[in-house]
């Protein structure tokens, strides 16, 4: 006879997991691409036939209870049927036919009695594997930590969700970067900057005492594709953020994590000292800044144990910072390492650092400022270093202090958020962006030196490595203010995991598990996914152009601006175009940025030879009339790529109007209204940037070429005082 407790715990399980199913609701788009939709039924009946059971085979922790409740909620949403939740005894017993055992190697007595290759297996990694007994097969999702078993049992539900079978299991990997974390540029006002996606989820108000069902499946959701940590408030941070009142928040929303592996870190103010410490100094060698500091680091540890440690934001864009003393980064970034590292903390130092009074071309600058520090910065800090040398752009080479600091744990930052792309109302596939840099090869140690191996540490031997993403996740009910970004959300989790993964498989593998896994849809939107990122690319900044967008909001197209109060800020001296021509001279004979670079890429880019096209007027200056590969003037080739990716972005819409039919009502419509908007802003963009550098190099317009419909003063005088995220 079934005891009390036993019906009261089946009912409250029975209770979340209706809950988390989120039964009766419409495709809104708030599951991600954690939807576990309905199999087929003939596969459905052999997933059941193999996943009756759940056990636990150890002492149940948060983690595993954790993992063994998605396990349950995935496979009932997709089958139909609940497997069975067997006790958690710890005792050691044969599994049956049809049995999911979970647990980690060491810990547990029926895996320890296994043949299993642990050793093959990293931390954090898992092993899903169909093992054969005299009593049928059962399956085991294991790894060395419980970490490891939660990545396995999402590792198993992706799988499922893509059309795989519980039969011959035989999945494993493990992490290739340790540090896989979200930067929310979240304030504590809950404005988002750069957010597209709504207010911060983080109600800062309402917490410790009123936790938002929503902080769970944002944990679930990074989980469910490796994420390991979030820093919870903006790189512009507030010192206030560092007081009891708010450790005391992060530490709840701490606690709701833990179980799903996530660590919280928090963005300090370097100027906290002061600002909130009653000190007349944040110099990072006076003897009470550093007790400040590490008795800061005390109190926060003290509330969240395994808090991950600080990033910084120091001398950059009006941020205090240690050379306001004299100091450098490595002094700024060892003092506060020095203070986390007795709780095995770290520091994330970014190097996003550029000065108006530093008359530098502004892409030199960051690499000039570090490099003659590689070497100086303590064993537990990570320096953070953006894709590119300017500024999440459409397109640009990658830092050349990837490769520049090889004594110096290098982390990468890249931006979900599409702060430069067109806001979350354009379909920019990232991953694309994203592959093309980690795939670039540096020359640090010869061929084959790609940034991918800088960052997983394997180039320089650093165990201490990391990837960060700026997010794009708000309030909205979809997470990212459109369907397709949260295609970036997910590719960024899996490059993180491994930097060399294909951006084309994880846009496959997303399409599955978030619309359809009909291989028509599936290869269809997958094509249009790839082709996006050079299609924003021609219609917003071709040929190497850069950094044109609207002042402040950085939306839409103002090439003309010149009358900002930092040179570095106008869009003007990015490309200086004029009768003469246009383009920023980056070789030998103007600024010398290439040679940040490797030799053989330093060359090829320094070389009008060798040089790309995408590259072109990043790192030279031409005139309108110098001759292209094809045979084109640059004038129109630039007209070209612009009036293609007008094209493109047409297609895309045309593409998805045929793709749609795989789809529900509500999110194909939503999806086609925003290749509305792309596409008539893509035109936009065309037509102002044709319109002013038709004006400054006084030429015709090409052969057959149709003209901007309005005057270069009508695009000139659009303003967008309440674009979003300004």
């Amino acid at each position: 006879m079934m005891t009390v407790t036993r019906r009261l715990h089946l009912l409250m399980t029975t209770l979340a997991l209706l809950a988390m199913s989120g039964a009766g609701l419409a495709e809104d788009g708030y599951d991600l691409w954690l939807r576990y939709a309905p199999l087929p039924a003939a596969v459905a009946d052999k997933v059941s036939a193999q996943a009756r059971t759940v056990t636990v085979g150890q002492p149940l922790t948060p983690a595993l209870a954790a993992a063994r409740d998605e396990l349950r909620l995935g496979l009932s949403r997709m089958t139909g049927s609940s497997p069975v939740l067997a006790e958690s005894t710890g005792e050691s017993q044969a599994p049956r036919e049809g049995d999911i055992v979970i647990g980690t190697f060491g810990d547990s007595q029926w895996l320890s009695a296994l043949d299993l290759p642990a050793d093959d297996i990293g931390p954090e990694g898992y092993l899903v594997r169909t093992i054969a007994a005299k009593d049928g097969r059962y399956t085991v999702i294991a790894g060395h930590d419980e970490r490891g078993v939660v990545y396995g049992v999402f590792a198993l539900l992706r799988h499922l969700q893509a059309g795989g079978g519980m039969a011959g299991l035989d999945l494993s990997d493990t992490p290739r970067v340790k540090l896989r974390l979200l930067n929310h540029w979240d304030n504590l006002d809950r404005y988002v900057e750069r957010g597209y996606a709504g207010q911060s989820i983080w109600d800062w108000w309402r917490l410790p005492n009123i936790v938002d069902p929503r902080y769970t499946d944002y944990a679930r959701a990074n989980a469910s594709i490796g994420i390991n940590g979030t820093v919870l408030n903006n790189v512009n941070a507030a010192a206030e953020v560092l007081t009891p009142r708010y450790i005391a928040k992060a530490a709840k929303l701490a606690d709701i994590f833990r179980p799903w592996g996530i660590q919280v870190y928090l963005s300090a103010r370097w100027s906290a000292p002061r600002d909130i410490g009653g000190l007349d100094t944040a110099d990072p060698l006076d003897p009470d800044v550093r007790r400040w500091w590490r008795e800061k680091a005390d109190e926060i540890y003290a509330a969240i144990p395994d808090f991950g440690g600080f990033l910084v934001k120091a001398n950059s864009e009006g941020q205090p910072g240690p050379r306001e003393y004299g100091r450098s980064h490595a002094d700024g970034a060892n003092m506060l390492a020095a203070a986390v590292a007795p709780h095995g903390g770290v520091v994330m130092w970014r190097a996003f650092v550029y000065s108006e009074t530093d008359p530098e071309d502004r892409v030199r600058q960051a690499y000039t400022e570090f490099k003659p520090l590689d070497g100086e910065f303590a064993d537990n800090v990570l320096v953070q270093v953006k894709n590119g040398p300017l500024d999440f752009q459409p397109r640009e080479p990658f830092h050349p202090m990837f490769g520049g600091m090889p004594e110096t744990p290098l982390m990468m930052e890249f931006q979900v958020t599409k702060e430069y792309l067109g806001f979350s109302t354009h379909l920019v596939y990232l991953g694309a962006l994203w592959e093309e840099v980690l795939d670039a090869d540096t020359w640090a140690d010869g061929q084959g030196s790609t940034v991918a191996k800088v960052v997983d540490g394997r180039l320089h031997g650093h165990e201490l490595t990391g990837m960060a993403g700026v997010a794009n996740i708000g309030r909205d009910r979809d997470w990212s203010g459109s369907d397709f970004d949260q295609a970036n959300w997910y590719a960024f989790g899996r490059l993180a995991w491994n930097p060399e993964l294909s951006s084309r498989d994880i846009a496959k593998e997303w399409l599955r598990q978030t619309f359809s896994t009909d291989p028509a849809f599936v290869d269809g939107a997958a094509d249009l996914m790839m082709r996006s990122r050079e299609a924003v690319v021609d219609y917003m900044t071709p040929l190497g152009l850069t950094h044109i967008m609207g002042t402040g909001h950085h939306y839409g197209p103002a090439p003309w601006v010149d009358d900002l109060g930092r040179p570095e800020w106008n869009p003007v001296y990015y490309h200086h175009a004029g009768p003469d021509g246009i383009g920023f001279d980056r070789t030998a004979s103007g600024s010398n940025a290439v040679e940040q670079y490797h030799g053989p890429v330093g060359e090829r880019f320094g070389d009008l030879a060798t040089v790309p096209d995408e590259y072109l007027l990043w790192f030279h200056r031409l005139p309108w009339d110098h001759e292209m590969a094809d045979g084109k003037t640059l004038w129109e080739s630039l007209v070209a790529h612009y009036d293609h990716g007008v094209k493109e972005a047409e297609a895309m819409r045309e593409a998805w109007l045929s793709l749609g039919k795989h789809v529900d009502e509500t999110r194909r419509d939503r999806v086609a209204d925003f290749l509305d908007v792309q596409v008539a802003e893509a035109r936009w963009w065309r037509n102002a940037c044709l319109a002013y550098f038709q004006d400054r190099a006084g030429l015709d317009w090409p052969a057959g070429v149709q003209p901007p419909p309005h005057s270069l003063e009508h695009y000139q005088s659009l303003e967008f005082p309440y674009a979003p995220g300004n």
